[in-house]
């Protein structure tokens, strides 16, 4: 019961004003104020008597006592109220604020209303005119998707360069089941990738794609038609669902995922904000296991989590995945260069081909993680596509032979060619890199001896890197100039000389006698020192 009403049945009942003040805790004056208003009341009719005062609701009751604000009732206003909409409209103009608006309306209206006063109610108009609908969602019917404005980063462990990666976002509106995942870019892509991701997350189909006004959906946004892109026309149809953009600058239209941006922030970049990452992988490795739990949470005032409730209220509603994943595929015509590269634009990165297709025009295929190329029908060349711009992605086979041994040249390169040609070439070989000098210094020396032991005689050859052996002059042209001064011909191996034949021979036995001996000299010679 309300405590005008209390107070009414108390003064009825003969009360006094002490004692209605003390009953109902409240002063005297108080008590004196509502009995004048209802006296007022009452003497307005009869139908404003004690007894149908009494039989109103508290709500009701308290209305006929407190009639509401008077400033809505004043001129000022009611001058005000014309305009409201008026001020409003020029807010939105370059350099219009709210100050300049009100001293304007003074110098209308010099007795109107302060400027605390004129912001209030011009606030009050501005909430009132734009109301928010409650939405009713129906299970499995709609599937809101959106990108997070912040990006999480990971590190490339090479460089260490910071690489921030846009946030995939999606939620089911009736459940508020969500998705997320970091991706490269919000190319066209990489988001009908994070799409498929989601949908396979799902395990199922709903019947909308509601997403926003991105490039990577939306050709030309439109509040009546919007151009879906053709990619994600292709992709829609392959899933079987439609594709239902937002309305541009309309955030409300897709509440439910806003919030779930939210969401994310709190419970997945938060608790990874002191974690690094060195791939992108290890990365939604690390998102995946953090929305699982904000998932299988328990919602607040609801005895369930999101995924219960999704499990066993939305999916059965959905359409099943179909049987292959819906892959986006590209074509360009590009022309191999000098260097048997193709350069692709899209990833400004360069793909390699066979040598011999240099100069020609070649049909390339590209998908979201590779590259397929081809040559008057034939497949000449498969890469994994890479998003490091400027660099080269090369397969050896495509190389000439010039090239790829250029490209391979090591001292086990070198190592590994001379033991396959003799043991002698080898020895030399090794004995050039043994040398205390940078190794691609002696790349060239081991080219040349490469190419005399393919050219010379293989007797005089070997006779000549023994004569640079056993000289220590382990260099390509000492050896050219024994070859072409024909002095391998000379050169005659050491016949090891024996020892002459005698009976002076001291045993091993001798020596170790000799041994002690000294040892026991030189232990007396330190102890006379020391004392």
């Amino acid at each position: 019961m309300s405590q005008i009403k209390q107070l009414l049945i108390l003064h009825r009942q003969g009360k006094g004003i002490k004692t209605i003040a003390r009953s109902l805790g409240i002063s005297k004056n108080t008590v004196k104020a509502y009995l004048a208003k209802h006296d007022a009341i009452v003497s307005q009719g009869t139908k404003n008597s004690t007894e149908s005062l009494l039989k109103l609701e508290s709500p009701e009751l308290e209305a006929r006592f407190h009639p509401g604000n008077p400033a809505y009732k004043e001129e000022r206003y009611e001058h005000l109220k014309t305009r409201i909409d008026y001020y409003l409209k020029e807010l939105g103009r370059t350099g219009v604020n709210k100050r300049l608006l009100w001293e304007e309306y003074g110098e209308s209206n010099p007795d109107g209303y302060g400027y605390s006063q004129f912001c209030f109610h011009l606030q009050q108009q501005k909430e009132a005119s734009k109301p928010s609908a409650v939405l009713q969602h129906v299970p499995g019917d709609k599937l809101y998707i959106d990108f997070a404005g912040k990006k999480l980063t990971y590190y490339d462990r090479e460089t260490g360069e910071a690489i921030e990666c846009p946030v995939f976002v999606a939620c089911m509106p009736f459940s508020d089941y969500a998705f997320v995942l970091a991706v490269p870019s919000q190319s066209v892509s990489d988001f009908l990738y994070a799409l498929s991701c989601c949908l396979a997350f799902l395990g199922a189909v709903p019947k909308v794609l509601i997403t926003d006004n991105l490039k990577s959906a939306v050709i030309k946004a439109s509040k009546y038609e919007p151009h879906i892109n053709r990619a994600m026309e292709d992709f829609a149809a392959h899933y079987g669902a439609a594709v239902l953009p937002t309305r541009v600058k309309r955030p409300k239209d897709k509440a439910m995922v806003e919030n779930q941006v939210k969401l994310v922030y709190s419970r997945v970049y938060a608790k990874l904000r002191n974690q690094q990452f060195f791939d992108l992988h290890s990365l939604n490795e690390a998102v995946k296991c953090k929305v699982k739990a904000h998932n299988q949470t328990r919602m607040q005032q609801k005895p369930y989590c999101r995924e219960e409730q999704y499990l066993a209220e939305e999916k059965k509603h959905m359409s099943a995945l179909p049987d292959d994943p819906f892959v986006l595929k590209s074509y360009c015509e590009l022309k191999a260069a000098k260097n048997n590269h193709i350069y692709l634009t899209e990833d400004k990165h360069y793909y390699s081909v066979p040598y011999r297709l240099i100069g020609l025009k070649m049909k390339v295929l590209y998908t979201r993680s590779m590259v397929y190329i081809y040559h008057e029908g034939e497949q000449v060349a498969v890469h994994i596509r890479s998003s490091k711009e400027g660099k080269y992605t090369t397969t050896a086979d495509h190389l000439c032979s010039q090239h790829r041994h250029y490209r391979d040249r090591s001292p086990e390169y070198y190592k590994k060619l001379a033991s396959g040609h003799s043991d002698i070439l080898s020895r030399l070989v090794g004995y050039i890199f043994s040398q205390d000098r940078y190794p691609e210094q002696l790349y060239n020396t081991c080219d040349g001896l490469l190419a005399l032991s393919r050219k010379s005689d293989a007797e005089k050859f070997r006779l000549a890197c023994q004569m640079a052996i056993d000289n220590a002059v382990y260099s390509y042209s000492f050896v050219k100039n024994i070859l072409e001064n024909n002095m391998a011909g000379q050169y005659r191996e050491p016949v090891p000389k024996k020892l002459p034949a005698h009976k002076n021979v001291r045993g091993k036995e001798h020596y170790q006698t000799q041994l002690k001996f000294n040892k026991q000299q030189n232990n007396e010679s330190d102890r006379n020192k020391n004392g």
